[in-house]
């Protein structure tokens, strides 16, 4: 068993350091202070070819796995671009693996190279205002015409629906109270967000200004059935096979931004100079931040061991999900320690703790919460009956 990083992951991390040096702290600062979509940090990406990193070869992709997925999102996030950063690219590295294991060759063929390429940015629209984690009761519909289905309903939290120019959606072609399982009769669909059928609206929020969050509402929107990923009414088992890779994406995220969290912090310790001596000397100061580490190199553990199971083939759930609840509560902690080692000037936005604390929460909330990542753990690893 060995932890750790292979001659080609170690160049993999170089080389997405050295992209984000080209935007550094200002560059972030700024984006959180006035928003907008980083493009150009988007771009720098898809022109090194790195949105690719987990897709065919045959397609244009590196051909990689999710272990290096999470080591380039984990990079890029401890740069100090934190959650803004990672959530720029985030949906682009993990959100077509339906495509990618359940589309048929002419879709891969046209989808995945232009989203490679940085000329599509996709967004992922399955949260409904009123149905939250319970995606079974998803009520956007999907009615079958012809050669085409219509599209109309309601989503909400759906991250860069103001710059994508399409969209993976999951709706429902079978009312609920007509299917013989409840998993059965939703249907998922990659096509265009064509915003003369849908009505995007951004939602002000806490923190990552620079990636926009939104509600969509969308009324009679034409999708070819082409543009169906999969038989009809399977929707829900295929989202299935982006969701573990999602959380271990977001888990890497979050290990990333602890990490540069506390490497604001021991730096401000080192220099700071309080009664003739600097700070960090201070166990009040090391004991938290030192505890802080121990946290994330533990969740960090888990991150790769979920990552090495799902790209081995094999049943990761239990293990991305307590990677995604370990490194949200590490991340949080960490976020606020380095905070509060910086007293007053940790809440001024120029020693930038203040951001990452604000984007810590994402990794808690997103995209399921600690809460019923508990009961998930208490039922197939534990064997507890079904609490939700």
């Amino acid at each position: 068993m060995d932890f750790s990083l292979s001659a080609e992951q170690q160049t993999i991390r170089d080389a997405v350091a050295r992209i984000c040096e080209r935007f550094g702290d200002d560059y972030w600062l700024a984006r959180d202070r006035d928003g907008g979509f980083p493009d150009d940090f988007h771009r720098a990406f898809a022109e090194a070819g790195w949105l690719g990193i987990a897709m065919p070869q045959e397609h244009s992709g590196a051909g990689l796995g999710v272990t290096e997925a999470a080591l380039m999102m984990q990079t890029i996030a401890e740069s100090g671009a934190g959650m803004s950063g990672a959530s720029a690219l985030h949906m682009n590295i993990f959100g077509l693996n339906p495509v990618v294991v359940f589309g048929t060759d002419e879709q891969k063929q046209r989808m995945l190279p232009p989203l490679i390429a940085g000329k599509d940015k996709a967004c992922f629209a399955v949260t409904e205002p009123n149905v939250g984690l319970d995606t079974l009761k998803l009520k956007t519909k999907a009615t079958r015409d012809g050669d085409r289905y219509i599209l109309s309903g309601q989503k909400i939290w759906i991250s860069t629906a103001q710059v994508a120019s399409k969209m993976l959606i999951l709706a429902r072609t079978t009312q609920l109270e007509r299917v013989a399982r409840r998993t059965e009769g939703l249907s998922l669909f990659y096509t265009d967000l064509d915003r003369r059928y849908v009505d995007v609206r951004e939602i002000p929020k806490m923190g990552r200004s620079a990636v926009d969050s939104n509600e969509l509402f969308i009324d009679g929107l034409p999708v070819p059935v082409a543009d169906r990923i999969g038989e009809e009414g399977r929707g829900f088992e295929l989202i299935l096979h982006g969701m573990n890779p999602e959380r271990i994406l977001i888990a890497a995220e979050g290990i990333g931004l602890g990490r540069a969290a506390l490497r604001k912090a021991a730096a401000y310790a080192k220099d700071r100079i309080v009664f003739d001596r600097p700070i960090g000397e201070n166990q009040a100061i090391q004991h938290p931040l030192a505890a802080r580490w121990m946290e994330l190199e533990a969740a960090n553990l888990m991150v790769f061991k979920a990552a090495s199971l799902y790209d081995k083939g094999e049943p990761c759930g239990v293990e991305a999900n307590a990677a995604k609840y370990l490194s949200g509560e590490a991340v949080f902690k960490a976020c606020e320690t380095a905070l509060m080692s910086h007293g007053g000037m940790g809440y001024a936005k120029e020693f930038h703790v203040e951001r990452y604390l604000r984007e810590s929460l994402i990794v808690r909330i997103a995209p399921i919460t600690p809460h019923l990542i508990l009961s998930f753990i208490a039922e197939k690893a534990l064997g507890l009956p079904k609490s939700y």
